[in-house]
């Protein structure tokens, strides 16, 4: 019987995708790295050249239906199946609810949400015929609970999480396990790569005032981000339980608020939270 496990990971041109493609090939999986533009595969190729790691890449945009389907029949017709999935394309997008425009709404959910979706549908055929398999889906500690301006970022991660709860009742009877993982603050190019929204960009914004502040505060947590390897570890983990856990937070700003969140009174933590925030 062949033991080989594998994976396909989406986004994994840098940050957590990049970092776990290269973890879980060290411990003997064969990875798919997928990305949505080739020409952005140098760190891939030098990862996959310095310790002869068993990853393959492939081109695959979460936003288009071609894409996702040709990526994996190319998969499935190479390496014969796909044990593992980990949807962690997306990027982050900040602005006031007032000020991001319904195309910009739509975007940001049609990378985050709806093409973790695209991607799920096309490989769960092959998991259900071989009744066995995990989808890991990458949300964030804002999957748990919001910040000011971030509300594009937040709702779809808000979205993803009941999408997984979701998906874990349903594809229990093929044992297929659904988990979630939720990073804080990691350092990645994640904050310097996040999108501002078109009207946000005005210094005529009436929030913006609010939105330094906001802002000052927020990059004293990102001095204190986790390393990507430790998002990495916990999905290493969570693979090798045999009765994995929905929710995995990483990082300690993680392994702190959600708790408080969860068990403080909503008006306590509401006050606390502006507090650290300054507004």
């Amino acid at each position: 019987m062949n033991n080989e496990r594998i994976a396909l990971i989406t986004g994994s041109s840098s940050g957590i995708g990049l970092e776990t493609s290269s973890y879980l090939a060290r411990r003997g999986y064969t990875v798919w790295a997928t990305v949505r533009n080739l020409e952005k595969t140098s760190e891939l190729h030098k990862a996959i050249e310095s310790e002869k790691l068993s990853i393959e890449i492939a081109q695959l945009d979460v936003c288009d239906n071609s894409s996702v389907k040709n990526a994996v029949t190319q998969i499935l017709q190479k390496s014969g199946r796909i044990d593992v999935l980990v949807n962690n394309a997306g990027y982050g997008l900040r602005g006031a609810i007032e000020e991001v425009s319904l195309d910009e709404w739509q975007k940001q959910f049609e990378t985050n949400f709806f093409g973790a979706i695209r991607v799920t549908q096309a490989v769960l055929p092959q998991m259900r015929q071989q009744r066995s398999g995990v989808i890991v889906n990458i949300s964030s500690v804002l999957g748990r609970m919001a910040i000011p301006f971030s509300g594009p970022y937040t709702a779809s991660k808000f979205a993803l999480e009941g999408l997984t709860e979701t998906l874990r009742y349903e594809l229990a009877p093929w044992n297929i396990k659904a988990i979630l993982i939720e990073p804080g603050f990691i350092a990645t190019k994640f904050q310097e790569n996040v999108q501002l929204a078109q009207d946000a960009q005005s210094d005529d914004s009436p929030y913006t005032p609010f939105k330094q502040v906001s802002s000052r505060r927020i990059q004293r947590n990102i001095y204190r981000a986790a390393p990507p390897e430790r998002v990495a570890e916990t999905i290493y983990r969570a693979l090798a339980h045999p009765h994995p856990k929905l929710r995995y937070p990483v990082g300690r700003d993680a392994r702190s608020f959600i708790p408080l969140r969860r068990f403080l009174p909503s008006r306590v933590f509401e006050y606390l939270l502006k507090r650290q925030l300054g507004l």
